[in-house]
């Protein structure tokens, strides 16, 4: 069996509608034009990664085009993924315009065909589609990101987690937090003239200073720092020294040193474990929740763009206006691609709540798109 079969055949077993025939024909045609909008979308971001990437790291004389392809295929799905609604607008509108010219729609109405009947299943499919996005494809295409963007680091020699020099970390809880500073980090991984400054909070979240530590080494252990030659010191208090102490620790060994990756480059399955992580640690995740919320909206996002490409091509061929009508269903869509953006932006910068920010566009268009329907199916 082929992949497009046993495509097909997954799509058909997840159709609640697939007993009613007229219903799974309408799905079947629209999945097929989104299929062909995701293609020509993918078509383009292809061949403008791949200029990108040849000029970036294809100067490299061992660089093949081979090579240079495996690459594109590393890069670009995580690309797609973003502009996917898109092509669940595109696709819808081609399809139900398609199904306008032929009349198709026209003898649908004409049997007392509701336009809820075959829109709803339609708009169904996609939220279907979308959280199948969230859980499979995007962490697949994070895992590809991450592949690509470890190749180019080694490439231009800009891995970070190579490079030597001065290192900033922080731990604590909501009542205490810790800032660490070394002047330099060994090949071991030996933290060398560590400073470990503690302050508590208050309920304000006022820090008051408690203790400084300073080190000649340091050493991450699981739950715990292991430091030498330590030197304690406290507001008002006799400078203690250790040959060697222990302080506790909530940082992971294994991810203390590593930045955290982007937002936009987190698995979505880890994104609830680096979200406690980052908070634990006393920092703002705003971009991390965000980029959840976002996550969690994509099926109602697909579902209001594949209702709104249908609901501007639902008007019929002998009124007339149906192409103006068609390009206004693309140029807002373009609108809600970019209010996404700039709510995407005010979120980042907690200017508004992230939930706000990740479900507001989504449930706007929406709304909008079941307006248009009941607006052109009731009048």
């Amino acid at each position: 069996m082929n992949p497009v079969t046993a495509t097909l055949n997954l799509l058909a077993y997840v159709n609640p509608w697939r007993r009613e025939r007229l219903t799974t024909y309408i799905i079947t045609r629209c999945l097929m034009a989104i299929g062909t909008a995701l293609v020509v979308v993918s078509s383009i971001i292809f061949l403008i990664d791949y200029v990108e990437i040849s000029k970036s790291l294809g100067q490299r004389g061992d660089l093949s085009s081979l090579q240079i392809v495996g690459l594109l295929m590393l890069k670009s799905p995580n690309i797609i993924l973003v502009l996917l609604p898109f092509a669940f607008l595109f696709g819808t509108l081609s399809a139900f315009v398609g199904l306008n010219r032929r009349s198709e729609l026209i003898a649908m109405r004409a049997a007392g065909m509701s336009a809820w009947r075959f829109v709803l299943p339609a708009a169904g499919m996609a939220a279907i589609l979308g959280a199948l996005t969230v859980t499979v494809l995007s962490p697949a295409a994070t895992v590809l990101a991450d592949q690509y963007d470890r190749f180019a680091a080694q490439q231009s020699q800009s891995d970070t987690r190579a490079k030597t020099g001065e290192i900033y970390l922080r731990q604590g809880d909501g009542k205490q937090q810790t800032v660490i500073h070394a002047r330099e980090q060994s090949e071991d991984g030996r933290l060398i003239d560590a400073s470990f400054w503690t302050f508590s909070l208050d309920e304000a979240e006022i820090p008051r200073f408690l203790t400084r530590i300073d080190a000649s080494e340091a050493v991450l252990r699981p739950g715990t720092w292991q430091l030498k030659s330590a030197r304690v010191s406290k507001p008002g208090e006799t400078t203690l020294y250790y040959n060697t102490l222990s302080i506790g620790s909530n940082l992971s060994p294994e991810r203390a040193f590593n930045r955290f990756a982007a937002p936009q480059s987190t698995n979505f399955w880890q994104l609830p474990g680096t979200i406690a992580q980052i908070e634990s640690s006393g920092f703002s995740a705003a971009g991390y929740v965000l980029r959840l919320n976002q996550l969690l909206a994509t099926p109602l996002m697909f579902a209001a763009m594949t209702a709104l490409g249908a609901a501007f091509s639902l008007r019929l061929m002998r009124i007339g206006g149906l192409a103006r009508l068609t390009l206004s269903g693309i140029v807002l869509g373009f609108m809600v691609f970019f209010l996404n953006q700039l709510c995407g932006s005010l979120g980042k910068a907690e200017v508004i709540p992230a939930f706000l920010a990740g479900w507001a566009t989504p449930f706007a268009a929406f709304l909008t798109a079941m307006t248009l329907l009941v607006y052109t199916e009731d009048g």
